[in-house]
This record gives structure tokens, sequence and C-alpha cells, in this order.
């Protein structure tokens, strides 16, 4: 069973090939096949790239490393939340991994519907019971690391130049050995 990363690792994907990580990071990252797809992603120098190629390849390697990322299957804790988006910062707290950028956005749209309604002022803890609250964010997170494009993805981080405020910092650094 795969172990939700910390949300405190970080990735760095290095483009040396003497800086590759060892066949064993390379087994717990990623399966050998997926591992090959994103080599040949960052072989072509960054300087080389055009903004939207760049754009591209970075929502392809978020993409990949997302999918890799398990969703937890004990789960099911009384969460007490205020908003769609203080609960999401809550499960990220508790199962110690990020939530995709899709995701916070929808939670965040969530909370604007709200506004203007008689419920307006209202803890979501009080309107939607926290375990179901719970599960379906847990649910909809599956859908979007399982099935977005990375080219979804990448149009809409060029349409919006804050988009980064939504991608929470995930990657695990793969730290390069000493020759």
């Amino acid at each position: 069973m795969k172990r939700p990363r910390p949300l405190d690792d970080k990735v760095d994907f290095i483009q040396s090939a003497k800086s590759l990580p060892s066949d064993v990071e390379v087994e717990n990252l990623f399966s050998a096949s997926k591992y090959l797809s994103l080599i040949n992603t960052i072989k072509t120098p960054l300087k080389e790239l055009s903004y939207e190629e760049r754009l591209l390849r970075k929502a392809e390697m978020y993409q990949l490393y997302m999918k890799e990322i398990p969703i937890p299957s004990k789960r099911g804790s009384l969460v007490p939340c205020y908003s769609w988006t203080e609960l999401g910062k809550s499960l990220k707290i508790i199962y110690r991994q990020p939530l995709h950028f899709l995701t916070n956005i929808l939670l965040k749209q969530w909370d604007q519907v709200k506004i203007g309604t008689r419920d307006e002022d209202q803890p979501l803890d009080e309107i939607i019971h926290p375990i179901k609250a719970e599960a379906t964010i847990w649910l909809i997170e599956e859908v979007h690391r399982l099935n977005t494009s990375h080219h979804h993805l990448a149009r809409l981080w060029k349409a919006d130049p804050l988009h980064q405020t939504y991608i929470d910092s995930i990657i695990p650094k793969i730290y390069a050995k000493s020759p």
C-alpha cells in the first residue's frame, strides 16, 4: 500500500544525466514507463522551449505526479469547518498531502456560490455533515488526479497568471548523489 507523501517534501526534477535518481528512488516515485515518459519530457533544455511548451511540460509533470499520490483509504475524521476551502486546508494538514489544482479551484467556487444566500454566515459543518463533506472532497480529488489532461491544465494556467496560488507544493525532491 502506498503511503501519502508529506507536504513539506518538495521535488526538484533535475535535468542532467549525472544527477538522475537511483533505481530504488525511481521505483518509489513512478513506474518505469511513467519515469521514462518524464525523462523524455525533460530532455529538452528549458531555454529552448517557448512559454507555452514550458507550461505544458510543467503541467505534464504535475499531473504525472498527482496520479501517483494515493487517496487516503482511512478517513472520516470529524473536521469542524466554516468553509470548503478551510476544510480543504485541514485535510491537507491531517493527511499530509496536497489537493489537486482543480480541487482547490472548485472549493473556492463552492464558497463563492454560498455568498448571498440566507445560509451565508452559517458554518459548512452545520449545513452538511463533516464526514460527507470530506468524502465529497476526496471523491472530487480522485477524479481530478486520475482524469485531468495536462493539456487542459496548461490552458488554464496560461489563462490565469495567478494559477500558482492554487497549486500546493507537492513534488518531493530528487537529490543528486555525489559522484
